[in-house]
């Protein structure tokens, strides 16, 4: 039987993403993705966005569908909200394989990326990805979205969900990866982490962006595949 995986994606993402790294991975596991609340058409949660939510979302999927410990690749968010698991349900999770995460926050940081979350400028200046949000949201409003993403990171800023202590106290095997054209995350703060970690590899993929679309998906899926089934 194929071991299992879930694929969970990043903030303003959907699992509709993982399209082409899901057919190169369905040959080795059993894939699973899941939509984050507030996500992929569903419903913003009463409280907004955050990491401790959408740890509970995988918790749900995990109930539901009788999983007890499971593997995850996590990009960009997605790697955080593995991590945040890892430490706070660390029976139910197994291997960790994070791309392109931002794990370090400040409220100067958080207002940097906020800055760049202006639906009105992003419909008026980058139409296409406006019209991709709105189609990979619907029927939610996906400048709504962007503005409780844009909440989160600012809480984010304020008081980090993972601190240094919570990431040196997790020991599940993991990979911290993010490609070296990444605008978003550093490659001196992915080092750190990966450091902190007690049993983390450091990987740079080569002529790599943040956006998950951009990668090479086969040189992905290859270390995706190489890390979760080794022995």
């Amino acid at each position: 039987m194929k071991p299992s995986l879930l694929l969970l994606h990043g903030a303003l993402g959907s699992k509709q993403q993982f399209g082409p790294l899901e057919a190169l991975l369905s040959p080795h596991f059993t894939v699973h993705s899941i939509d984050f609340a507030g996500h992929g058409g569903l419903p913003v949660p009463q409280g907004g966005f955050s990491i401790a939510c959408f740890a509970e979302d995988v918790l749900a999927w995990m109930e539901q569908s009788k999983t007890t410990r499971i593997d995850i690749f996590g990009y960009s968010m997605g790697g955080y909200v593995a991590l945040y698991l890892a430490k706070h349900h660390p029976e139910k999770i197994g291997r960790v394989f994070t791309l392109a995460t931002k794990f370090t926050w400040s409220e100067s940081i958080a207002e940097k990326e906020v800055k760049m979350l202006n639906p009105g400028k992003i419909e008026e200046k980058v139409p296409a990805f406006a019209a991709a949000l709105a189609a990979r949201h619907a029927p939610q409003d996906w400048k709504g979205i962007m503005n409780e993403a844009a909440g989160m990171m600012l809480s984010m800023g304020k008081e980090n969900p993972l601190k240094e202590n919570d990431f040196i106290s997790i020991t599940h095997k993991a990979i911290i990866a993010v490609g070296d054209n990444d605008g978003m995350v550093t490659r001196d703060e992915t080092v750190r982490i990966s450091t902190l970690l007690r049993n983390a590899e450091l990987l740079i993929l080569d002529d790599t962006e943040h956006p998950i679309e951009k990668a090479d998906h086969e040189q992905l899926a290859s270390e995706i595949k190489d890390f979760f089934l080794e022995e």
